[in-house]
């Protein structure tokens, strides 16, 4: 793509605050108080299963729904009562939402025709965009005749021409193949960084999330479970739905002991919080696991999917439990299917959870 600059009026992005927010279709709840804050050219993705309320808080953002109680702010101000297109924000559809009968560039210029530029202006401001998004000799061809990944490139440059204050982006990479995903993603963030807007990301995309924000927000059922940055969100989750949403998850069966758990013969210090009641799992991460050949170990290899520098290995423990290792590759060799194995598991704090049914 071109390193084409174009004007920097949102050097620093917008300040975005959701306070309480709150909203209902009937007597499904979609937004329960969601309470988060958006740094200055900060990127944020709102992630969560189908119906957690990612995509209402982006509408309501964008002015396309309204709240019941609550407030959005941009830079401090409240803007609620100010329409859609006033809003100073630009957003890309999952659907790109080009105009069919209107060529790359005019597509580009369209928000600049209904705000008045003129002719050269829009042409400059078009040509400047569409080399940013790395399709210059594309100006003149028309939706059909573009890929997947050159339309949202063009959804892309339109939501950019207006310079907002504020980038919407709802689940715009869900409809291209894995490749162009890929790549796409990569120059999202690489856009975003280099302008400096404010971004606001929904997806149901864990590793999307994970690759392109500075903080993923997980919900559910319309309430924020955890904001933070990648890495502190996978090594740190704060509960047990965000451990399983976010990355691969084992539980294996452990029993209470004071303040800690005896899990596989050992006790462990319990990282946050022990239930107080129940029967308890510990939820482990398949990096973490250890597994030995041992003809006489308990836990028998079930499985193995090839992930290329890394195997994942299943096991199965004598009381049923299937838990899921990460070897190396040459490691996993010695432990085909049908072998027995000693698992271990380090030596620090887990996280602890009500067992489920």
């Amino acid at each position: 793509m071109s390193t084409t600059t174009v004007d920097k009026k949102t050097a620093v992005g917008a300040t975005v605050e959701f306070k309480a927010l709150r909203r209902s279709f009937g007597v499904t709840t979609a937004l329960d108080g969601l309470d988060l804050t958006i740094n200055p050219g900060e990127l944020v993705a709102l992630l969560g299963p189908s119906g957690c309320g990612k995509t209402t808080a982006l509408r309501i953002l964008a002015g396309f729904e309204s709240h019941d109680s609550g407030q959005v702010l941009v830079d401090g101000e409240d803007i609620t009562g100010v329409p859609a297109h006033r809003r100073d924000a630009g957003m890309v559809f999952q659907s790109y939402s080009l105009f069919p009968h209107l060529s790359a560039a005019d597509n580009v210029a369209f928000g600049l025709r209904m705000r008045g530029a003129g002719k050269a202006e829009r042409r400059r401001r078009a040509q400047e965009l569409l080399e940013l998004v790395g399709l210059p000799q594309h100006a003149d061809r028309y939706p059909h005749q573009l890929s997947g990944g050159q339309q949202q490139r063009i959804a892309l440059a339109r939501a950019l021409a207006l310079q907002p204050r504020v980038l919407l982006l709802d689940e715009p990479l869900s409809a291209l193949d894995a490749k162009v995903r890929l790549n796409l993603r990569d120059e999202i963030r690489r856009l975003q960084q280099e302008l400096g807007i404010t971004t606001l990301f929904v997806t149901h995309d864990q590793e999307e999330a994970l690759s392109m924000a500075d903080r993923v927000a997980v919900l559910r059922a319309g309430r924020l479970e955890q904001c933070a940055t990648p890495s502190e969100l996978y090594a740190r989750p704060a509960t047990a739905f965000v451990a399983e949403f976010v990355g691969t998850m084992s539980r294996i069966p452990c029993v209470r002991s004071g303040d800690s758990v005896v899990l596989l013969g050992r006790p462990f210090a319990v990282d946050g919080t022990l239930p107080y009641d129940g029967e308890l799992d510990v939820l482990v991460r398949p990096e973490n696991v250890g597994l030995t050949a041992s003809a006489t170990g308990p836990a028998l290899v079930v499985s193995a999917s090839f992930l290329g520098s890394v195997t994942r290995l299943t096991v199965r423990l004598a009381d049923g439990t299937e838990v899921k290792a990460d070897l190396p590759t040459e490691a996993a060799a010695a432990l085909p299917i049908g072998s027995n194995a000693e698992l271990t598991l380090p030596d620090r704090p887990v996280l602890v959870d009500r067992r489920t049914a």
